[in-house]
């Protein structure tokens, strides 16, 4: 028997399926396209930190034991597109590996894009200083200890540990969370607590 229309739904089919083919297609490149467009423009990325200087206003050694007053002031750069919120953030300073001074950062913003200048001081109370130096690691040429106690050349040195914690907006809708870090070794002029080098 004779169908007339057979013909025309049979090719109404590979139409329909190549249209869904394309769309396919197109749907692909889009998802791929945004994928790019994310990780090259709004993929989070973790907030820079760079320590501009040390200081220590007040530092003396007496009966082996060492106390000062430690200010640190960094830049802190928000490479991404949204604004930087962070908190639970610190900062921390140890010598020989046991920490000595400890402060929480307060909680703030940093634009999309910005840099923004931050400054920490505090005390610290007295700690002994151990009567031989701790291993000092290769490469290193700053001895620790001072010259009164008589364990060597007067200069110690103070490691630095600044956490920054936080979020950050993509789109204005999602919300990832950030972390940043930056560890420094001060070393230090017993006799007059000027810094004599800082590397990070």
């Amino acid at each position: 028997m004779y169908e007339p229309h057979s013909h025309h739904r049979s090719k109404r089919g590979r139409t329909n399926l190549a249209s869904c083919m394309v769309a396919t297609v197109f749907l692909l490149l889009l998802a791929v396209a945004a994928v790019v467009v994310y990780f090259l423009l709004f993929k989070p990325k973790s907030p820079q930190i760079a320590v501009d200087s040390v200081q220590f206003p007040t530092f003396s050694i007496s009966n082996g034991t060492v106390n000062f007053t430690f200010f640190q002031f960094v830049s802190v750069t928000n490479p991404n597109r949204d604004a930087f919120t962070h908190y639970d953030s610190s900062l921390q300073l140890a010598y020989s590996n046991s920490p000595v001074g400890f402060i929480f950062i307060p909680a703030g913003k940093i634009d999309g894009g910005h840099t923004q200048h931050m400054s920490a001081k505090f005390a610290v109370q007295s700690f002994p200083i151990p009567a031989r130096p701790p291993a000092v690691p290769a490469g290193t040429t700053e001895a620790v200890g001072g010259e009164e106690l008589g364990i060597g050349a007067p200069t110690m040195e103070i490691e630095t540990k600044m956490k920054l914690v936080g979020r950050v907006r993509v789109l204005k809708i999602f919300t990832h969370r950030v972390e940043s870090g930056v560890n420094c070794g001060v070393a230090i002029e017993v006799k007059t607590g000027s810094v004599l080098g800082l590397h990070c």
